[in-house]
C-alpha cells in the first residue's frame, strides 16, 4: 500500500508549499485554505525528510482536535500510526509529527528542552508574543544541509494581531531580526476555489459584514480588527505621500513626553480650509530632554513654528527640595525645553474628550476628504494608531499600550488648531509663548 494525498494546492497555497524562509505566514483573509495547507506543509516535509522532527501547534485542545487530530487521522489512515497518548503521528521514515496545544500561559513550559526541526503556529494571532518568542526557541536541528523554519497561519484580529503584523506587515524588526527571514504570503476566500464552489454563502455572508469586520475577514486588512478604537482608520484616506506644504499654512508641533517609554514629536501644519497634516515624526527612546530639544531644532530648521503643546506632566518639578519658607523649587522638564529653546505650551489632556476630537477629524470634511492626513514618513503614528484597543474598564476610553504616537496626536488636535490664511501669514510676528494670547498661539479663548 502507498499513502495517496488528495487535494490540489491553489496558486497561494503552492507559494506557501515552496517556501523555504525561516518564518513563513500565509493568510490574512478568512476562508484561504489555511489549516489545510497548514497540515498538508507539515506532511509534506515529513515525508520528504527521513528522521524529520514536527510540531504543529493551536492555541486550545478542542481546536487541536476538530482542525488537525480528526482531519489528519483521515488524511493519513493506517499508513502512519498516530499514538493519542503523546499525540503524535510517527511516518515509515523515521519523521514525527506531534501535535500540540498552549491553552495557558504557562503551558509553553511543557516544551522546554524539546527540540523541532518545523515548528507550525496554526490561527497564530492566538499566540501571545511571549509564547511565540518561547516556542521559538525549540525551533533548531542538528540535521546536515536542512534549515529550521517555521510557518504559520493567521488573520487580524485577538491577542497576537499586534507582533504578526509587526514582523510580516510592516517588516519592522526588532533585537536583531532580519526582514529577509519573514515571508508573508496573503491569501483570501476569493482565492480558494473549492470553497468559493462548495459554499458560495459563506462569500455572501463575509460580504455582509460590517464595514470595519468585512475589511479584516474578507480582505484582510491587518489596519482593521476587533476592538480596535480606531475603526474608521483607513491607510487609503488617512496617509498621504509627502508633498511641498505652502509657506502660508500655519505650523505647529506636538510632543508626548518619555524616557524609559518612547518619547513622540510630532509636527503638523494646517491647510485654509482647517484640514491638519501630520508630515513629520521624531520617535526616539532614552533620550535626555536637552538631546530631543536639541534634534527638534534641527529637524524644524528654519521652519516658522506657531507653538508646541506636550504632555502635562513636563511641568511637574524635578529634583525638587523643601524650602525653609515652605513650597518646593526645582526645574521642570517644560522649564529645560524653553531653556534649550523650545518653549511649550501644557496640552489639554482630556482623555475621552480628545479621542472623540482625534475621531472628528478622522470624519470627512465637505469636500469629502478626511479632515486630518498624515504623511507616510510618520510610520510610528500609523503603526500605532490603528493598533489603540477598546479599555476594559472604560468603553470610551482608549486601552493603555504603545500609545505615545497617539497621544501627541490628541495633544495637537485638542490645541483647537485654526485655519490658515495668507493673511494672518503677512500679519505674523514672532511668538512668545509667555506673553502671547492663547488665541493668537492656536487656542479658542475658553
Amino acid at each position: 500500500m502507498e499513502l495517496v494525498l488528495y487535494g490540489r494546492p491553489n496558486p497561494k497555497q503552492a507559494e506557501f508549499f515552496a517556501s523555504t524562509a525561516a518564518h513563513t505566514a500565509y493568510g490574512g483573509a478568512r476562508g484561504g485554505g489555511k489549516s489545510w495547507a497548514m497540515r498538508r506543509k507539515l506532511v509534506l516535509l515529513c515525508l520528504s525528510y527521513p528522521q524529520l522532527n514536527c510540531l504543529l501547534m493551536r492555541r486550545t485542545l478542542p481546536e487541536l482536535r476538530e482542525n488537525h487530530v480528526i482531519p489528519l487521522l483521515r488524511e493519513l489512515g493506517d499508513m502512519v500510526p498516530y499514538n493519542s497518548t503523546e499525540r503524535v503521528f510517527r511516518f515509515p521514515n523515521g519523521s514525527r509529527l506531534k501535535l500540540g496545544y498552549c491553552d495557558g500561559a504557562n503551558d509553553v513550559y511543557q516544551y522546554q528542552g524539546q527540540e523541532y526541526d518545523v515548528i507550525g503556529l496554526e490561527e497564530a494571532t492566538h499566540f501571545t508574543e511571549e509564547q511565540m518568542r518561547f516556542i521559538t526557541t525549540c525551533n533548531r536541528t542538528t540535521k546536515a544541509g536542512f534549515r529550521p523554519r517555521m510557518y504559520y497561519t493567521c488573520n487580524p484580529g485577538n491577542v497576537g494581531h499586534g507582533w504578526v503584523k509587526r514582523l510580516f506587515i510592516d517588516k519592522r524588526m526588532e533585537n536583531g531580526e532580519r526582514r529577509e527571514d519573514y515571508a508573508f504570503i496573503p491569501a483570501s476566500i476569493y482565492d480558494n476555489e473549492v470553497l468559493l464552489s462548495a459554499n458560495p454563502e459563506y462569500v455572501r455572508a463575509l460580504e455582509s459584514l460590517p464595514e470595519d469586520m468585512r475589511r479584516a475577514h474578507l480582505y484582510g486588512d491587518w489596519d482593521a480588527h476587533a476592538g480596535q478604537y480606531f475603526r474608521e482608520f483607513s491607510r487609503l484616506k488617512h496617509i498621504a505621500a509627502p508633498f511641498e506644504l505652502p509657506a502660508w499654512w500655519r505650523r505647529f508641533r506636538s510632543m508626548d513626553w518619555g524616557y524609559n517609554d518612547p518619547c513622540c514629536v510630532l509636527w503638523h501644519a494646517v491647510d485654509g480650509d482647517g484640514r491638519v497634516y501630520t508630515y513629520r515624526e521624531l520617535y526616539v527612546r532614552a533620550m535626555r530632554a536637552d538631546q530631543v530639544a536639541k534634534r527638534i531644532k534641527e529637524l524644524s530648521a528654519d521652519e516658522d513654528i506657531a507653538y508646541t503643546v506636550a504632555s502635562p506632566d513636563l511641568w511637574q518639578k524635578r529634583g525638587a527640595i523643601l524650602r525653609s519658607e515652605g513650597g518646593f523649587e526645582g526645574e521642570s522638564l517644560a522649564e529645560l525645553f524653553a531653556r534649550e529653546g523650545v518653549p511649550m505650551l501644557p496640552a489639554d489632556n482630556a482623555r475621552v474628550a480628545g479621542w472623540q476630537r482625534v475621531r472628528a477629524y478622522m470624519a470627512d470634511g465637505a469636500d469629502g476628504k478626511p479632515m486630518w492626513q498624515a504623511f507616510d514618513c510618520c510610520e510610528n503614528l500609523i503603526r500605532t494608531l490603528p493598533m489603540l484597543m477598546y479599555s476594559e474598564h472604560n468603553r470610551e476610553d482608549a486601552a493603555d499600550g504603545e500609545d505615545h504616537a497617539p497621544e501627541s496626536l490628541r495633544y495637537a488636535l485638542m490645541s483647537r488648531p485654526v485655519k490658515s490664511s495668507i493673511k494672518q501669514k503677512l500679519a505674523h510676528r514672532p511668538y512668545d509663548p509667555f506673553s502671547t494670547p492663547r488665541r493668537e498661539a492656536g487656542f479658542m479663548n475658553e
